[in-house]
């Protein structure tokens, strides 16, 4: 069984917002002919993508093509729109996960769905959590690394975590608005340099700022793998422990002492990077995703777990099996022959 933890989707049509909000920033989809759009922002160009990016029938036929039985759907991060008017977010954030929930209620043995919240007004965050997750269905949500000008450890975002513990809701964080961006403008080094920093720059704000400590339940998956923190957790764990003036002031609990305290998807391209966020992480910690339907992806999700030399349990865990465990599900609901 193959459950892929990291995938986009996005409504086929949603209305103009810069004209419903009244004000630019924000992207829209350009059906410029069958089965293609153009994602535009403020007239320029960010992305194209193909129908498999919204049409529900598409993604199951791939997902045939490729053996893949479930699908956990979330937004395109662009779409955060944490930058906003929060009541703007807001607005914008019931529509795209109406959709989702919407995707997931006509098809719930092979979708589950992660909302989106307006993070820059926790008080509005909370109250969509809970929509998300009582009156929706969905299993949690996905926020991006930082919010604005606040890193994850921010007193601010705090009740929110909070309440994702409380509801039992999933927290899956992808990079966005990546760091000096504004000296990674080519070579397409924002996806190759700054999303891994972005997700390092996470996962240190949740460990030093005690966020994890603190909620001890809470079911947090980091994608990319985890971005560039194995290959900096060395230097990470010195730094706190020659300098805790600096690193441990808000938690005293070594950096390595939480591997094995949260998740990763399996995106890292290479069989040793596989091999070492295993070995860092954890067999039960590492989940099947392919940041499906994108170009930076694995293209068939699942392929390099399969081919690996782990023993067909760990196979099986990294697959499917440690995704339920992350999502709070049970398998036995999406147990299915394609």
């Amino acid at each position: 069984m193959k459950v892929d933890c990291h995938t986009h989707i996005l409504p086929e049509n949603f209305p103009d917002l810069a004209q419903r909000y009244g004000y630019p920033g924000f992207i829209n989809l350009d059906h410029h002919r069958q089965g293609r759009a153009r994602m535009m922002q403020d007239g320029k160009f960010f992305r194209e993508v193909e129908s498999n990016c919204w049409d529900c029938a598409v993604r199951l036929e791939e997902c045939g093509r490729t053996d893949v039985d479930v699908q956990v759907l979330s937004t395109v991060p662009v779409m955060f729109s944490y930058w906003a008017k929060p009541e703007d977010t807001l607005d914008l954030s019931r529509m795209l996960n109406d959709h989702i929930a919407q995707c997931v209620s006509q098809n719930p043995d092979r979708f589950i769905g992660l909302g989106t919240l307006p993070m820059q007004a926790p008080d509005l965050a909370i109250q969509e959590l809970h929509r998300c997750v009582n009156e929706l269905g969905l299993a949690g949500v996905q926020i991006g690394t930082h919010i604005n000008n606040w890193t994850l450890d921010a007193p601010e975002l705090f009740p929110i975590f909070e309440a994702a513990e409380e509801l039992g809701a999933a927290i899956f964080i992808h990079p966005w608005d990546m760091m000096g961006k504004e000296l990674l403008n080519k070579y397409w080094l924002s996806w190759l340099v700054g999303m891994p920093a972005e997700t390092t720059l996470a996962m240190c704000s949740l460990i030093f700022g005690g966020v994890l400590e603190r909620l001890p339940k809470l079911r947090v998956c980091f994608a990319h793998g985890g971005g560039s923190f194995p290959g900096t957790l060395g230097r990470i764990e010195h730094g706190f422990n020659v300098r805790p003036d600096l690193c441990a002031i808000n938690n005293n609990v070594p950096p390595s002492k939480y591997m094995g305290r949260f998740w990763v998807d399996s995106l890292v391209h290479e069989p040793e990077a596989l091999k070492s966020i295993v070995r860092l992480f954890g067999e039960d910690k590492v989940c099947l995703g392919s940041d499906y339907p994108f170009p930076l992806g694995e293209e068939k999700p699942g392929a390099l777990v399969e081919a690996s030399e782990f023993d067909q349990e760990v196979k099986d865990k990294i697959l499917s099996k440690n995704a339920f465990n992350w999502l709070g599900l049970s398998e036995e609901k999406y147990l299915h022959d394609n």
